[in-house]
């Protein structure tokens, strides 16, 4: 705490040891007189007391006082004042008050006086006893100020007619007094006006520097010191001590950074030998990397890789060894591979090699004791040096060369490919026969693939005898990379550089555009559909979808461990979950909230890697220990999880405040929003993309025996290529709480999100991965809607009433009926007869395969619910639709309500007459809600159509 004000006296009546020489008028006014106090100490006093005579007004100026740059002054007064009524005979002029005046002066009296206010005893006196002692002592402080026209001042007190003694005096002001605070010094403030407070600037103590600046305090008019701002910390090499001292660190420890933090024992192998080192020096034979901390040990250094073994392969070589014997306490040891050539005739005449050859994976920073190095010439020789790499800063051993000879294969082959003819299914090529082949040409390799779904499985080899070929089975208007390379006795040449050769377009192919896909793997389909002017209005969209496998999992996928099964749910998160450094943390903003606290976008920066944008949820302040398990479960289960549809987690903060959770950064959000902010703007064909990166995720999960339990649109998330990923895995934590929250309740208690989840699971709790797929259902229901809430305003207990009554959602607006089919068999009423999510994303694929499928029988009707009487209030009724405005609530349009009205359209018969242009006219640009507008207008025809002329009228 900061200490209390402190004052300053500038004159006390209970110091003097002589007359205090006050001026006094008149002159049978006040009289100066030594006398006692209660303590009976010797004081001069000053009294008056001529209550006999009526019109007393007497004065007593004191002696000059310098006021010492104070603009504020205090005066102390310590008096006693005889009651009027105790003595006999007085006169009607008594008084039991008195004045007090300051004049502001330059060492002689001024003309200006100032009253600063009339002083009343809180208690009087009678009588003197006999012992001399005045009775009732009172003690009265005022202020008076701003003083500004003087250097000094003099203090006037006017009697009136009361029978009183002047005591003591003290004339004082208020300061603040110099501190440390916050490792800054701060000097003695004068306290000035009391509305104001006066800035102190702080400077650091020694052996301690700025981390906010500007670093002061304030002092108020009372001379007490306010919050401080800004603070200096002890440097590198220093600790606090006490509080507001900053001591050096003594041999033997050290201190790296500046800040709060204690000097630490030096680490092993390491030593100082002075005072506040902030580095610990390695002894001799063992060294720190660049990009160790202070605080890791010194290591030594590692021995030489062992039994190197090389094995060459035409114009390859592949590199094999053991790593260090001793790997010197380190455990980030990588490779380096130097390859140089080496004329046959002087092998010591070595150059390093041209860039044209490749190491796979890499040449530098290898994990593995492993490389293959290809694109070697022929009949030359080379040697490799492996290096041992403690850091990617540099290495500190070389291994033995390894020397190689290349003796094989045809050198330098360039071959030229030109085209000879083409259709829209196949071309054929030729080309020149090498120069100067290594032997006698046996044959050709020609290999091709699709320059758009280019891929380790898209690659296609032919072979030929003679220097031509003919390329068959190929799509229409398509790119195709081709290379080529020749075989002999001594093995393969070397391909030729990539060509780019195209067919021809047929008649299909003129009316379809190639959909290029956001690839996340897989093998190489391409879909074609038609994408018209009048699909949608504005710019064209950027179409993505999955690559389509039709594979299940790959071999040893492993199963989910449920954190909760642990003894301590702290091991968990240990084991599935990455620690991550909070310095390598930045939060820039706020997106949103959830269940534990804040949710914020910002950057990480892992050590030695690119900084990437990521979200990060936050543990609020004030968690319980259950809160806290709860929060860092979804961590322990995201962790376990790597496929490219499901949300991938960076890692933890648990080390330090605020606890964190940190995923990869989805820029379009979550998917209900996202299609309801972009609604009717992709088509058909982009949406199956999406819920095709879904059903992919969804099918990894169940592949690990991990059941969701909370699968909707809200807890998709999409990035900025409109890929799909599932999130948000806290469901199951939350079954057996209650809440307030009307998409999690339901009347048989606990949490279920009743509109997406299965009958079995509201009934009996029996969560399985067919619940999922019936929840994959309402998904599919959501997106083709472009995120209408299923059901609409419907309770929840009427959603699980009318599925009871085998009620399902209709197909929304343009819905094809493959989808709405494969929603419906999503609500089977029977778990065992829904398809599987390996099913689903076999029928996604189909579909995109096939794009003509997904316009067959293509559903008009507008969006809204019907075939159960409880769902008849999701679609306008327009036989109670009287007006623009309550057709337009109807719709969910009430945005438009001023374009219709404004553009003339103020009747329903005149709203019937509305056309596409109309809308664009007016405003309404969005395509989607262009078509329900429309549909809207075509039903009320009808409506209208089949009323009486009367009722029509």
């Amino acid at each position: 705490p900061l200490p209390f004000c402190w004052t300053e006296t500038v004159m006390d009546t209970r110091t003097a040891t002589a007359e205090l020489g006050w001026i006094s008028f008149p002159a049978n006014g006040w009289e100066e007189v030594s006398g006692y106090d209660e303590n009976l100490n010797t004081i001069r006093t000053y009294q008056v007391c001529n209550v006999f005579e009526p019109s007393q007004n007497n004065w007593l100026l004191t002696t000059y006082i310098d006021r010492r740059a104070a603009q504020r002054i205090y005066v102390e007064i310590r008096f006693t004042v005889r009651d009027c009524a105790s003595i006999p005979s007085v006169l009607g002029s008594c008084k039991e008050t008195f004045n007090l005046y300051y004049l502001e002066t330059e060492r002689t009296v001024s003309e200006s006086i100032k009253g600063v206010d009339t002083i009343a005893a809180d208690e009087s006196f009678s009588q003197v006893d006999f012992g001399g002692r005045l009775m009732k002592v009172n003690t009265e402080v005022r202020s008076f100020g701003p003083l500004s026209k003087g250097r000094g001042f003099h203090l006037a007190f006017q009697d009136l007619g009361a029978c009183m003694s002047l005591l003591a005096v003290r004339v004082f002001y208020k300061k603040c007094p110099s501190v440390v605070q916050n490792f800054a010094f701060f000097p003695e403030t004068l306290a000035q006006l009391l509305s104001k407070t006066f800035i102190a600037r702080g400077s650091c103590i020694p052996n301690a520097e700025e981390v906010d600046v500007p670093i002061k305090l304030y002092c108020n008019g009372d001379g007490e010191w306010m919050v401080p701002i800004g603070s200096c910390s002890c440097k590198a090499g220093y600790e606090p001590d006490n509080g507001n001292v900053c001591r050096a660190c003594p041999q033997g420890t050290f201190k790296s950074s500046q800040g709060a933090g204690l000097c630490q024992q030096c680490p092993l192998n390491s030593r100082s030998t002075i005072e506040a080192a902030t580095l610990c020096g390695c002894r001799n034979g063992y060294y720190r990397g660049d990009m160790d901390k202070p605080e890791d040990m010194c290591t030594s250094v590692p021995s030489a890789p062992r039994n190197v073994v090389s094995v060459v392969n035409q114009t390859s070589v592949l590199l094999e060894w053991h790593p260090p014997r001793d790997m010197g306490h380190r455990d980030d040891l990588s490779y380096n591979i130097l390859c140089r050539r080496c004329h046959s005739s002087e092998r010591r005449a070595c150059q390093p090699c041209d860039d044209s050859v490749e190491f796979v994976p890499d040449k530098q920073g290898l994990k593995e004791t492993r490389v293959e190095i290809s694109k070697l010439r022929a009949h030359a020789s080379y040697t490799f040096d492996i290096q041992v790499c403690p850091l990617k800063e540099g290495c500190l051993f070389t291994a033995l060369c390894v020397e190689e000879i290349i003796q094989s294969l045809i050198d330098e082959e360039k071959l030229g490919i030109s085209k000879m003819s083409s259709t829209s299914r196949s071309f054929s090529l030729s080309w020149q026969p090498p120069e100067q082949p290594n032997g006698i040409i046996l044959d050709y390799e020609i290999r091709y693939y699709d320059k758009v779904e280019w891929g380790d499985k898209c690659l296609n080899a032919v072979c030929s005898e003679t220097p031509s070929v003919v390329l068959e089975g190929l799509r229409p208007g398509t790119g195709y990379v081709v290379q080529v390379r020749a075989r002999t006795v001594a093995g393969y040449g070397i391909f030729s550089k990539e060509m780019l050769f195209q067919t021809l377009t047929d008649e299909l192919g003129q009316q379809l555009s190639l959909i290029a896909g956001s690839l996340v793997g897989g093998v190489c389909i391409v879909s074609l559909v038609t994408l018209r002017p009048d699909m949608f209005s504005g710019p064209t969209p950027t179409v993505t979808f999955p690559s389509l496998s039709e594979g299940h999992s790959s071999p040893g996928v492993k199963i989910y461990v449920d954190p909760f099964t642990y003894e301590d749910p702290n091991e968990a998160v240990r084991e599935f979950a990455k620690e991550i450094d909070p310095s390598c943390v930045k939060i820039e903003e706020v997106i949103g909230s959830g269940e534990f606290g804040e949710v914020y976008k910002g950057r990480l920066k892992p050590v030695g890697k690119k900084e990437i944008p990521v979200a990060i949820k936050t543990l609020k302040v004030g968690y319980s220990e259950r809160q806290r398990r709860d929060f860092l479960s979804e961590a322990s289960i995201m962790g376990q999880f790597d496929q490219p549809n499901i949300i991938r987690l960076e890692g933890v903060v648990t080390k330090s405040r605020p606890t964190m959770i940190i995923t990869e950064f989805m820029e379009n959000g979550a998917l209900d929003s996202f299609l309801r902010q972009n609604d009717g703007q992709f088509p058909v064909i982009q949406l199956v993309g999406m819920l095709r990166g879904i059903a992919s995720g969804m099918r990894y999960l169940a592949e690990m025996s991990y059941v969701h339990r909370d699968l909707a649109a809200r807890n998709i998330l999409v990035n900025s290529n409109l890929v799909c990923k599932v999130s948000d895995f806290g469901l199951s934590r939350y079954l057996e709480e209650d809440t307030s929250d009307p998409t999690y309740t339901s009347s048989l208690g606990g949490k279920i999100p009743v509109r997406w989840t299965a009958p079995e699971a509201i009934a009996y709790r029996k969560f399985t991965s067919a619940s999922d797929v019936w929840s994959y259902g309402i998904v599919t229901w959501e997106v083709m809607s472009y995120g209408e809430r299923p059901y609409w305003d419907m309770s929840n207990q009427d959603v699980i009433n009318a599925i009871e009554q085998d009620f399902r959602l209709p197909a929304p607006m343009d819905c094809p009926v493959v989808l709405h089919q494969l929603m419906l068999d999503c609500w089977q009423k029977d778990r065992n007869a829904r398809p599987k999510f390996p099913d689903i994303v076999s029928m996604l694929d189909k579909m995109i395969r096939n794009p003509a499928s997904l316009k067959a029988g293509s559903n008009n009707v507008a969006p809204g619910p019907s075939h159960h009487p409880l769902l008849d209030r999701g679609a306008p009724d327009l036989s109670r639709v009287s007006s623009v405005e309550d057709w337009l609530a109807a719709l969910k349009m009430t945005q438009y309500r001023d374009s219709f009205l404004g553009s003339g359209f103020t009747s329903l018969p005149l709203v019937t007459q509305i056309t596409a242009e109309d809308l664009q006219r007016i405003g309404v640009s969005l395509a989607g809600h262009q078509k329900k507008i429309l549909t809207s207008v075509q039903s009320m025809r009808h409506h209208i159509d089949d009323q009486s002329p009367t009722e029509s009228v």
